[in-house]
């Protein structure tokens, strides 16, 4: 029999794992219908009216080429020729050609992925911040996110940024197991969601990883060599997930897949780097010169007038333009983060407190996405908010968990309900009386807090920061205020999706059935300068023009050469003009397709408006084909 003196002096044991909450403690009785009824209200949000949707033409167009064949498909291609691909990677495209299979091409169709991503974005929520703060808090930051503007634009519309939240998330949940128990290997999983969101929004993906590697750094129960080392390997499949499509495109030779739109010499690194990240940094002196990148620096802006509050600089994020869609619960969000730091210091939590990590988690992700987006241009597009809306919900559900027995928590939200009666004031004749409600139910918060009636003063101060972004969410299910299918902003700046360049009218159904006739084996039916010509020949026909000088008209697509040869190898016969093209000052002269159609006018014969539609009085097409050049 072994002596105690045998026996080691000291033994090290490993630092005790995050529990894991959800399993820890038994979930309520109350947990699933009131998650269900969350649920049910953010598919009413956003599935209501989807028959209603209408196409946003350059991502319709993209996702009819799209269903055609396996490499529009991939490349993300514009037209079903595969000529040129949209400005930016194809993946939040994906889902939209799927349903387009499946369902068949109509507007619904594209929409209905990105309503089930944002149910499921708000069901993922529940389950990061329950297994964090427990099952009120959960419930809480579901219900905050699923009445949080941005969330139900997101779910009505046909951006990136619905598939790009919910990988995010899934990153996010993954990131929170692989810490619990310093797994590897679930690591890694986190690693391949970033780098799907990658293929979704790009370098705005990677904006995640300083809240992932910080908790995963910080709160994992192994040695810190250990938590370096696999997070260097989740950074290796991290990037190499990241970068496929790009080293795929970059090793296929330029002739055997579309040209890469918002580029100048065709290249992935100028569309990703330069064109989608480096531009949109122009209001601090970036330059995106020498990445292979057009530079346009209003490009991105689109020459669009700006909502109130959305220019360039840190303060926008506060402006009405942003705020009213993602911003109600900035109060009760910076409560939160003070709670959670005040926690920390005054409990000294060990470093793998699911405490602490969770705060890091959302505090860091938070913060970096505010500064990102407050130096970086959004021109414009509020759908950019979806991804702060979770961390802001988040912190502000366990923020009011947290101190749901404090004298100063109905301060908070009284303080909360002003300031989204502030930003009401910006929209007075947008349902203007929920401010006054909201205000009235704030002040009845403060009052039953006074009289010691807890339970009654929270709930009804819960409701009250709550009035006002309910009635903007729920304006989304009336045309009057909202039409699926656009680009995700809810309230009175909102914009009806539906225009003529989605629908192919009879003038331009006469010139399709010409150019069809006339054909004679041609690989084009037409070219045309720019994609708002081609849109609706794309969507209504998924006929094969092609668009001249990309999204932005600045894209040197196709090069003259290259444009000759197509003519005299027969693929390309005609061209279709607009006559406000051809006047003196005009915009397409300043640009590369100028060059196109000033040759197109000089050596190109006019067919006479009576061949195809006499009473077109808006196009002009011209026959380039053998024995017509003059």
């Amino acid at each position: 029999m072994p002596s105690p003196a045998s026996k080691p002096l000291l033994v090290r044991h490993a630092p005790p794992p995050i529990p894991d909450t959800a399993v820890r403690a038994g979930a309520p009785r109350y947990e699933r219908p009131v998650l269900a009824a969350v649920a049910a209200l953010s598919a009413a949000l956003c599935l209501w009216g989807l028959g209603n949707s209408a196409y946003h033409s350059f991502y319709a167009a993209a996702v009819r080429s799209m269903t055609d064949n396996p490499v529009a498909f991939f490349y993300g291609s514009f037209d079903p020729a595969n000529s040129i691909t949209l400005d930016k990677l194809p993946g939040f495209l994906w889902p939209q050609a799927l349903s387009a299979l499946v369902f068949g091409f109509h507007p619904w169709a594209l929409v209905l992925p990105q309503a089930l991503e944002t149910v499921a974005c708000v069901l993922l929520l529940h389950v990061l911040v329950r297994r964090w703060a427990g099952v009120p808090a959960g419930l809480l930051a579901a219900a905050f996110l699923a009445l949080t503007p941005v969330t139900v634009g997101l779910g009505r519309s046909v951006t990136e940024d619905a598939p790009f939240v919910l990988l995010l998330l899934l990153a996010a949940e993954a990131t929170w197991r692989a810490t619990a128990h310093a797994r590897p290997r679930t690591l890694l999983l986190a690693a391949f969601w970033v780098g799907l969101a990658f293929q979704c929004k790009m370098l705005e993906a990677w904006a995640v990883l300083p809240a992932l590697a910080v908790t995963y750094a910080v709160a994992a129960p192994t040695t810190l060599r250990r938590r370096v080392g696999h997070l260097a390997l989740a950074a290796a499949v991290m990037v190499a997930v990241s970068l496929s499509w790009m080293l795929v495109a970059a090793f296929t030779p330029s002739g055997a897949r579309p040209y890469l739109d918002g580029t100048t010499d065709d290249s992935p690194f100028g569309m990703v780097v330069g064109y989608n990240f480096l531009t949109r940094f122009h209001a601090v002196g970036v330059d995106a010169a020498g990445t292979g990148s057009i530079v346009a620096s209003r490009a991105a802006h689109g020459g669009h007038r700006l909502p109130p509050g959305m220019g360039d600089g840190i303060w926008k994020m506060f402006g009405p333009g942003l705020a009213t869609q993602t911003g109600w619960l900035y109060p009760l969000a910076a409560f939160g983060l003070v709670c959670g730091v005040l926690a920390v210091r005054g409990r000294g939590l060990p470093r793998t407190d699911p405490l602490l990590a969770g705060f890091l988690l959302w505090g860091v992700w938070l913060a970096t996405f505010f500064l990102v987006f407050s130096f970086g241009s959004v021109t414009g597009h509020t759908y950019y908010m979806g991804v702060v809306a979770v961390a802001v919900c988040a912190l502000a559900a366990a923020g009011v968990v947290r101190a749901r027995r404090s004298r100063v928590l109905p301060v908070v939200l009284l303080a909360d309900v002003f300031w989204c009666a502030a930003l009401t004031l910006w929209y007075p004749r947008f349902f203007a009386w929920s401010a006054v409600y909201a205000v009235a139910l704030g002040l009845l918060a403060l009052l039953l807090a006074g009289a010691r009636r807890g339970r009654a003063a929270l709930a009804v101060g819960v409701c009250a920061v709550l009035l006002i972004p309910a009635v903007w969410s729920a304006s989304a299910l009336s045309l009057r205020y909202n039409q699926p299918g656009g680009f995700g902003r809810v309230g009175p700046t909102s914009t009806r999706t539906g225009s003529e360049q989605a629908t192919l009218g009879p003038e331009r159904q006469r010139l399709l059935a010409y150019l069809t006739a006339h054909r004679d084996g041609a690989r084009y039916l037409a070219a045309v300068p720019g994609w708002q010509d081609a849109a609706p020949y794309v969507i209504a026909a998924n006929a094969p023009v092609l668009p001249m000088g990309g999204f932005t008209g600045r894209v040197p697509y196709p090069a003259p050469a290259a444009f000759h040869r197509l003519i005299g190898s027969g693929r390309l016969r005609y061209v279709v003009l607009s006559r406000v093209d051809l006047l003196p000052g005009a915009r397409t002269g300043r640009l590369p397709a100028g060059t196109l159609v000033r040759w197109t006018t000089a050596h190109c014969r006019l067919v006479l408006p009576a061949a195809y539609d006499p009473g077109d009085r808006t196009r002009l097409l011209y026959d380039c084909g053998p024995g017509h050049s003059g």
